[in-house]
């Protein structure tokens, strides 16, 4: 493999590490936060390049298909990221990941509706005084 693909695969694995507990990102939006346009395969690709050796810093599982699909792939892979995700308290379904509530997008929703009503708290705390 050559040094920008060692180097591309390091930078999924860490943006991956950042995916919060109970949050699941897909192949696609893991490539556009790394500015890969159309980058989902390679994702995948790297994923499926982890170690085994590192695994358990990387949370894998964590990436799914698009539309919450688990990625299907021979042997136990596919069940162990589904015990892994209801672990943490991922709701799945239809048999997909729920990406309205587990979604990092969602989390990024939740969060700014937090940031907002906060503010708007605050300014009408200042008000009061």
């Amino acid at each position: 493999m050559s040094r920008a693909g060692d180097r591309f695969f390091e930078r999924v694995y860490g943006l991956v590490r950042d995916i919060p507990r109970g949050r699941v990102a897909t192949y696609g939006q893991v490539a556009a936060m790394l500015g890969v346009a159309r980058g989902a395969r390679a994702v995948g690709w790297a994923l499926r390049a982890l170690p085994e050796t590192r695994a358990a810093l990387v949370p894998w599982h964590r990436v799914v298909g698009a539309g919450g699909h688990i990625s299907p792939r021979a042997g136990p892979g596919p069940e162990i990221q589904r015990r892994r995700l209801k672990a943490e308290g991922v709701g799945f379904r239809g048999g997909h990941v729920d990406l309205a509530h587990h979604g990092i997008l969602a989390l990024a929703v939740h969060q700014s509706k937090r940031g907002l009503a906060g503010e708007g708290r605050d300014r009408r705390d200042r008000q009061r005084s």
